[in-house]
């Protein structure tokens, strides 16, 4: 990641590009060139740049609006890629700057400076204009070293999601979680080879890892600060291609199937976020990580196959393997790690971008609390996601007459569908714990304010922000 300063404005005299932030009633930083062109052209909308010819350098007047969190960071991730020509940018702020709003400008730029192949290299000092209250400077520096957590936890799931299917399997993926980990204090990571997994009971990983030639993995990250008061169990589906097995996909529908272990890199990487930033939280992270591929080996529809917990699956589609994966993972967090919360990310079905669009993850859970509290932490980070309902009407698609239930049933909403599945597995559990379907918003055609093109890294800045809630509240 490229540098970010905090510096003294007052004490430069370099000619290089300046942004100064610009919200309804003009510049929020003293400067008559500046104040006089928004009088007379208007202020730029939230998210918006405006390049200005000046004496002293070029300007880029970038609009906050309202100055919310999401406009701070929009602003940000507009002005480090309006930013063209070698040396660092310029970010002129007051002194009075809120510390929250320094922290989401500041994801804004390392964010938006993000490309999978050549991202930004070149330093941004962020210059205070005035002389910061007794305190502030402290803060502010703390506010900067939140965000390089966030942004470095989404550049490492935007990396791990982007990186092409011809590296990414298994394996690779665990040793890049392992290395990452690597040094930092109170985390380690366990991974589970398949002859572990077979001796340990993990069928259904085992099922859709079959049909592979690089074999599945269980990578099991824990975060164990001495001061926490809570243990939360994160599951990610980790599919690194899928195919759809016997019951193969289209060629369209395969394109970005490497994509399919987004909710994956999601939780390790804030995980990785967690221990930077020292939460007093105890974490457990599964990401379940398997190719679903086509060959002799490969399961097929109408296979039956025993999970962790004991019951088992008429696997109807080899196409709905994502939900197997982390049925393995939830039943092994439900009876062995016995958490206070379990929340799962999966790029699980089609049928969310069809109910929600885009942009915005089904979330379900019959716990409303903590539901609101994922919601609330989604809009602090800019991650939409909208509560979608559980209900028992569809529970009997799910019966089969040769095992405990079928994986894909015929009918039926299909986001719902999948959640109902995913909580058989989840015990006396079910009261806390949420799913996220997040597979559209997990990719992005083009870049749109914080979101690159390509993986956007979806979930990561979400749960970290929840998590630093959640080690508040104790």
């Amino acid at each position: 990641m490229f540098a970010i300063r905090l510096t003294d404005a007052r004490n430069s005299a370099d000619a290089s590009a300046r942004v100064v932030p610009a919200g309804a009633d003009g510049p929020l930083v003293a400067d008559e060139r500046v104040a006089a062109h928004c009088e007379a052209r208007g202020t730029p909308q939230a998210g918006a740049v405006r390049e200005l010819w000046h004496p002293d350098g070029p300007v880029l007047v970038v609009g906050v609006g309202a100055q919310t969190l999401g406009e701070w960071r929009a602003a940000g991730a507009v002005a480090v890629r309006a930013m063209t020509g070698d040396g660092p940018l310029r970010v002129l702020l007051p002194a009075a700057v809120p510390d929250d709003a320094m922290r989401a400008l500041v994801e804004g730029l390392w964010l938006g400076g993000y490309h999978v192949r050549t991202p930004r290299t070149e330093a941004v000092d962020v210059q205070l204009t005035g002389a910061p209250t007794d305190g502030a400077e402290a803060r502010l520096r703390a506010a900067i070293e939140q965000a390089r957590a966030v942004a470095s936890a989404v550049w490492f799931a935007r990396d791990l999601t982007n990186a092409p299917a011809s590296e990414k399997n298994p394996a690779w993926f665990a040793d890049q979680v392992v290395d990452a980990a690597s040094g930092r204090v109170d985390l380690s990571v366990t991974v589970r080879d398949e002859q572990r997994l077979a001796a340990e009971g993990f069928g259904a990983l085992l099922a859709v890892g079959g049909g592979s030639a690089t074999p599945p993995r269980l990578v099991e990250m824990s975060y164990r600060p001495p001061a926490a008061r809570q243990h939360i169990v994160l599951v990610g589906k980790g599919i690194t291609f899928d195919t759809g097995g016997i019951s193969i996909k289209t060629r369209e529908g395969m394109k970005l199937m490497k994509k399919d272990m987004a909710g994956a890199a999601a939780v390790v990487a804030a995980t990785l976020a967690a221990a930077d930033l020292r939460l007093p939280v105890r974490v457990t992270t599964l990401a379940p990580l398997a190719e679903n591929a086509v060959s002799g080996s490969a399961y097929r529809p109408g296979d039956v196959i025993e999970h962790y917990d004991g019951t088992t699956t008429e696997t109807t589609n080899s196409d709905a393997e994502g939900r197997l994966v982390l049925a393995d993972a939830l039943g092994y967090a439900v009876r062995d790690l016995r958490p206070d919360v379990v929340v799962d990310l999966a790029t699980l079905t089609g049928a969310n971008a069809v109910a929600l669009g885009r942009r915005t993850a089904a979330l379900y859970s019959h716990n409303d609390d903590l539901a609101a509290a994922l919601v609330s932490a989604g809009e602090m980070a800019g991650e939409a996601m909208w509560q979608l309902p559980l209900p028992d009407d569809y529970t009997d698609l799910l019966r089969s007459d040769l095992a405990d239930r079928h994986s894909s049933p015929a009918g039926g909403p299909g986001s719902v569908v999948a959640a109902l599945f995913l909580r058989e597995f989840l015990g006396d559990r079910v009261g806390d714990w949420a799913h996220l379907d997040m597979s559209a918003p997990s990719w992005s055609d083009s870049a749109d304010g914080v979101l690159s093109k390509g993986a956007t890294g979806w979930g990561a800045h979400m749960l970290v922000r929840w998590l630093e809630r959640q080690g508040e509240a104790g």
